[in-house]
């Protein structure tokens, strides 16, 4: 039986790697050694700010409503305490939305519950 070699099966491993590291900087988009090595730090990377964009947004939430409520002599704890005092189930990014592009809806919603 004739003995097979892993060269096919070697060459399409490192194209689907240098295909995933094209545009990189220096050896890292042309050397194996280096790309598989961008490669995972790239996915680390991509994996661990998927979770911080969405702290990132809700800060930027929280800072546009607390804006949007000092206008009114509230502050952004007092305005979540009082919606959810009220029953009133507006999430922090529509409330957010609210206060940056529609103020007067903004205004309604904290008019009612002062």
């Amino acid at each position: 039986m004739t003995r097979i070699k892993g060269g096919i099966l070697h060459a399409k491993r490192r194209r689907n790697i240098l295909k995933f590291t094209k545009g990189y900087r220096w050896g890292r988009k042309s050397k194996i050694k280096l790309a598989k090595v961008a490669k995972m730090r790239a996915g680390a990377y991509a994996y661990a700010d998927r979770r911080v964009k969405k702290r990132q947004r809700r800060r930027l939430f929280q800072v546009r409503l607390n804006a949007g409520a000092r206008k009114y002599g509230l502050s952004y704890s007092r305005l979540l305490g009082a919606l959810k005092a009220k029953g009133i189930v507006l999430n922090r990014k529509i409330l957010a939305e609210l206060a940056l592009n529609h103020p007067t809806i903004f205004a309604q919603v904290v008019e009612y519950v002062k």
